[in-house]
């Protein structure tokens, strides 16, 4: 190997560029139709052969290249988007390295065919290993037409590292996929192998953006995600994030559904990643993944997406203010009240009462304490499956009125829908945690002095941790003591939680201080002391409950936010509608 210094040939540079640009077909793909859009398109078709491998065509009828400037496009940092530093540090174009053509051209067999308006008919250029040919005259619509044939067909070392066709031709889907999302606007249709896999029409004259961009997402969603989606919207003068976001129970076992677009490029960020993450740390289950479409846009000037030759990664300059935003935005949006997901066939949406009081929580829970026995009046049999009366809403409740309990889990009650089905524990546990979280941030947790302080035996560890975390252990609501080398005593505890569980919950909150410090314990790892603490405080399964409970319980979860899932993500209620009901009876037919 000579040790001598010298210039790579033009076209090895480029072979080498294509290994990080163009690293399999869907990243030729992900540029050609970002060029489209760049163009100006409003409909893009791409054909496809072998996963790509063999054939890939991208058409579109936007703007086009002039005859004179085919060759150029070809050439490697030949581009129309940007010329100067300013240009790169407030891009809005989706290209604009102009490596992505001259890549392909490379390790490809390729053929440019483009027509401007002012062109009276199009003009065809071929690369083949870094040489083209003179522009000649072809047959075109408006547009221009990119082929590309047998990649890597000079590099083999590089194409033994493709993948088999079904599989190429999933990223490349999903590449699709993901720049279908980003603009409702055009219309998109995919072949693969003669076959028609997406036809994806754009805005028609009669319908706005926003209808087009939620039929969008229910075709290549589906209908189930569409349903079980919650609107996301927030805008400010410098920054907006809108989208869908799936509740919790439609979670999935991989991050396959998740989109998340800045300035309409998808991108993988950490940041935004993150924030998400712990937007949906309440209520999602820790081994399911959430789904969402979000698109946030903010100045070009705070976003820098020069950081990945595949432009998969941006770099923001504020991110702390951006990890705040899509976090508290999210979270709002999931947490807002009526997005219960009832039923994936029949999602419902109401309005829900303010929180309550105060003085209206303290009656609520001294009904909670009440074993008021009710009956519900008599149900008189109807003779003929003629059609319900449309209810009375103005008196009913969201959650509607107790009817009975089931097997000492669920509440079953009557709302202006049907039939409300409430895991009564999943809800409780909920509500009590809500609770918990809001008496922290105010500092201020209502404790219950015990009438009997509660013995428990303890390791010297936890007598320890008791004598030096005395200001946290009050901060957490617990008011405990040594009384013997191996004893101490529960005296108060959070008025929230069963007194019942006093000796496991504080055995709970001592675990944590020891495994984690007090500092930790009261800001990263708060949130699940406070879930631990909630479940132990819950209702528990076959405890009887009375009508005047289970309405308590129906009211407490109206006003309380989150409330549709509980704190591991699992639904708290369902509901099944008179509609669904006359279904299954067969009624009227």
């Amino acid at each position: 190997m000579s040790t001598s210094i010298r210039l790579l040939p033009e076209l090895l540079i480029n072979q080498i560029a294509a290994g990080e640009v163009i690293e399999r077909p869907a990243a030729a793909l992900k540029e050609l139709m970002e060029n489209s859009l760049d163009a100006g398109a409003n409909d893009i078709s791409v054909q496809m052969e072998s996963g790509g491998i063999k054939l890939m065509r991208v058409r579109d009828n936007g703007r086009g290249i002039a005859k004179d400037e085919l060759k150029l496009a070809l050439m490697r940092h030949a581009t129309s988007k940007i010329a100067s530093l300013d240009d790169l540090q407030s891009v809005a174009s989706m290209g604009f390295r102009g490596e992505a053509l001259a890549s392909m051209a490379a390790v490809a067999e390729l053929t440019l065919t483009s027509r401007t308006t002012s062109d009276a008919h199009g003009w065809k250029i071929e690369a083949r290993d870094g040489h083209f040919s003179e522009p000649s005259p072809a047959s075109q619509p408006q547009g221009t037409s990119v082929e590309i044939r047998e990649i890597y067909f000079n590099t083999p070392a590089r194409r033994k590292f493709l993948k088999t066709e079904a599989t190429e031709f999933a990223h490349c889907e999903e590449t699709f996929k993901r720049i279908a999302l980003s603009r409702p606007d055009v219309g998109f249709s995919l072949q693969h192998n003669g076959r028609t896999i997406w036809q994806l029409p754009g805005v028609k004259d009669t319908e706005s953006v926003a209808d087009a961009s939620m039929k969008r997402v229910a075709m290549l969603l589906g209908e189930e995600f569409a349903k079980a989606a919650v609107a996301v919207s927030r805008i400010t003068p410098d920054l907006a994030l809108k989208g869908l976001a799936a509740l919790p129970a439609y979670s999935l076992s991989s991050r396959d559904a998740q989109y998340f677009f800045v300035n309409g490029r998808f991108v993988r960020d950490k940041v935004a990643s993150h924030a998400l993450r712990q937007a949906y740390q309440d209520i999602l289950h820790h081994q399911r993944h959430p789904a969402f479409v979000l698109f946030l846009e903010l100045p070009a000037t705070q976003v820098d997406v020069n950081v990945h030759p595949a432009k998969s990664e941006v770099r923001f300059r504020e991110s702390q203010a951006i990890h705040r935003f899509i976090f508290h935005t999210l979270q709002e949006a999931l947490a807002r009240p009526g997005q219960a997901a009832q039923s994936p066939r029949n999602p419902a949406s109401f309005p829900r009462p303010e929180p309550l009081s105060a003085s209206q929580y303290n009656a609520s829970i001294a009904l909670w304490q009440t074993q008021t026995e009710y009956s519900p009046p008599a149900i008189e049999p109807s003779p003929d499956p003629a059609p319900h009366p449309a209810p009375d809403t103005r008196e009913i409740p969201p959650l509607g009125f107790a009817l009975a309990q089931l097997s000492g889990i669920y509440i079953l009650a009557q709302n202006a829908h049907g039939l409300v089905v409430v895991d009564m524990h999943a809800a409780h546990e909920r509500i009590v945690y809500e609770k918990l979280k809001a008496a922290m941030d105010r500092e201020e947790i209502a404790t219950q002095t015990l009438l009997i302080p509660v013995s428990m035996i303890a390791e010297k560890l936890d007598i320890a941790t008791v004598e030096a975390e005395q200001q946290t252990l009050l901060k957490l609501g617990f008011d405990i003591a040594p009384i013997s080398p191996t004893m101490l005593a529960i005296r108060a505890m959070p008025a929230l939680l069963r007194q019942s569980e006093a000796e496991s919950i504080a055995g709970k909150v001592l675990q944590e201080l020891r495994e984690y410090g007090a500092s930790r314990v009261l800001t990263e790892r708060r949130d699940e002391l406070l879930a631990s603490l909630a479940c132990h405080g819950a209702v528990r399964a076959n405890r009887a409950l009375s009508i005047v409970e289970m309405n308590a319980l129906l009211r407490e979860m109206e006003s309380t936010e989150r409330a549709d899932q509980c704190n591991h993500g699992r639904p708290t209620w369902f509901q099944v509608s008179i509609k669904e009901l006359d279904a299954m009876f067969m009624r009227g037919k």
